[in-house]
């Protein structure tokens, strides 16, 4: 099989793993100063075939066939996007990711390979934007993107979807589904849940696209007790490093009822290039199943003191316009709050944040006629309890100080399937929430 002549797959490079192909490694640490946004010399890779569904002969990345390099998972060095890296030897709690340089990759490049890799499966659903009102380029809309893309150990070995095959979540494919989703819609953040292939696979692929990032496991994983998993799963934030600065990161464990809980969250704070306004990103992903209702509000309480706390703050870096709106408003700086609620829009701690001193209001109302009512589902699975066809994920953001531009439209019962979700055509059982935020065009007034 010939891959697309425009793959650049060797600029998809890696962090050094101690005696493991040193001579084919793309990455280095940083000696000092800021990242630099220059190219790195061209780098030999070492690779593993990434097989597809045909069983045709090995990918190509760019120029150079994938060579076999032995069967032990601790001793492998893959290819970013043929197969995943030992994650034990990558999450070193002393080594930063972002230490790390990357050669930077091509997203059009990138997202021709995935749809290659992908050529026999069904076509991906394809979704529209809603335009909620008129946006100008002065306005510089961001992207955000909030999505539960399903861990890989509990897809495989814990949520029993029965109606999907097991074939369909197989990694060494699904992986390329999950990227071919984020490089479809190219947000400028990134909020994702059930993260468990953080370090050998998100985090330098996503690097060598642009985005700096922060990743939050949970304390007793769920992941931890599948056979052969990957690691903890968590929280993860990625951000357009080209267009924000980051000011400050925060790695929240949440409590209810006095109690620390498994659950966390990640909140950056952010000062955008273009506009030097300063906003806070917050993900999350509370506790699951039903029964927890109490659990889930008193979660949601204790993120939202948190972030209150958080967005009161100014930073050096902040200009003075800056940290005199934070000093005159009641609600700090501007909050975008993405997660996976596990929750109703009838549960509590979804009353929560709709009547939060924080003055958040949630970005897909507005799909809705009215713009008062979420929409009917934003998860639906069939397990062996039965189906469930759930509206779980948000995206909140600063009424006055942002304005929704468009909203990705959630996908039709027959786009989805009989099978509902995870498919050979979707690779999670939560749908990407999409939406375009704009600055308010009078800060002095709104904040």
């Amino acid at each position: 099989m010939i891959m697309h002549p425009a793959r650049r797959c060797s600029s998809l490079l890696h962090r050094d793993l101690a005696a493991v192909c040193l001579s084919s490694l793309g990455t280095h640490p940083k000696k000092s100063g800021p990242l630099k946004e220059s190219s790195l010399p061209s780098s030999r890779l070492c690779v593993h075939p990434s097989p597809t569904r045909s069983n045709s002969s090995p990918v190509l990345l760019g120029s150079l066939q994938v060579c076999q390099m032995g069967s032990s998972s601790s001793s492998r060095l893959f290819s970013t996007l043929a197969q995943t890296l030992s994650s034990a030897a990558l999450s070193d709690p002393h080594v930063d990711p972002d230490d790390y340089e990357y050669e930077q990759a091509d997203p059009d490049a990138l997202l021709r390979e995935c749809e290659e890799v992908l050529r026999n499966r069904p076509p991906r659903l394809h979704r529209g934007f809603t335009m909620t009102r008129a946006c100008s380029l002065q306005n510089a809309p961001l992207r955000i993107m909030q999505w539960n893309i399903l861990a890989q150990a509990l897809g495989e070995g814990k949520d029993g979807f029965v109606r999907c095959p097991i074939e369909a979540l197989n990694w060494s494919e699904r992986k390329y589904l999950i990227l071919e989703e984020i490089l479809t819609y190219r947000p400028d953040v990134l909020c994702l849940q059930e993260v468990d292939h953080y370090f050998d696979t998100f985090q330098p692929v996503l690097a060598s696209l642009g985005y700096q990032s922060s990743f939050c496991p949970k304390p007793c994983s769920p992941c931890l007790d599948v056979h052969n998993n990957n690691g903890p799963d968590g929280c993860a934030l990625f951000f357009n490093r080209s267009r924000f600065q980051l000011l400050h990161t925060t790695h929240l464990r949440l409590s209810a009822m006095m109690l620390k809980t498994n659950q966390v969250a990640v909140v950056v704070t952010l000062r955008c290039r273009l506009t030097g306004r300063v906003f806070c990103v917050a993900v999350t992903h509370l506790k699951a199943r039903s029964g927890w209702e109490a659990f889930r509000s008193a979660q949601g309480a204790h993120l939202l003191q948190q972030l209150r706390e958080i967005t009161a703050q100014s930073y050096p870096e902040m200009d003075q316009e800056n940290r005199t709106r934070v000093g005159e408003s009641e609600e700090g700086v501007p909050l975008v709050v993405c997660g996976d609620f596990n929750a109703e829009p009838s549960e509590e701690v979804y009353r929560r944040f709709m009547t939060s001193p924080l003055g958040l209001d949630s970005a897909y109302k507005c799909l809705s006629e009215d713009g008062t009512t979420e929409p009917p589902y934003t998860s639906w699975k069939i397990r062996p309890s039965g189906e469930s066809c759930s509206t779980l994920d948000y995206i909140w953001y600063s009424e006055r100080a942002f304005q929704v531009d468009a909203v990705l439209r959630i996908p039709s019962e027959e786009q989805i399937g009989p099978d509902r979700l995870p498919s050979y055509h979707y690779p999670s059982d939560h749908l990407s929430l999409v939406c375009d935020l704009s600055f308010s065009q009078q800060p002095h007034r709104l904040m």
